[in-house]
């Protein structure tokens, strides 16, 4: 009974750690178009106001309607 219970921790333990592992990758995963938009924020190559556009121009099919 007791190896029972622990042979159900690790399987728990196992899918917890797979999807804390799968959610983090997608996190950093991110969107390569608004990453380079802030990249050329960050240098100075556009505006605050051309960088606000174009970001809800890139997020705008996202947002739900």
């Amino acid at each position: 009974m007791l190896l029972m219970a622990i042979g159900w921790l690790v399987v728990i333990g196992a899918v917890a750690a797979g999807m804390w592992r799968l959610l983090k990758h997608r996190r950093r995963a991110g969107d390569p178009a608004l990453d380079a938009l802030r990249e050329r924020y960050a240098r100075g190559e556009i505006s605050r106001e051309e960088f606000e556009n174009r970001r809800r121009d890139l997020i705008a099919p996202y947002l739900p309607r």
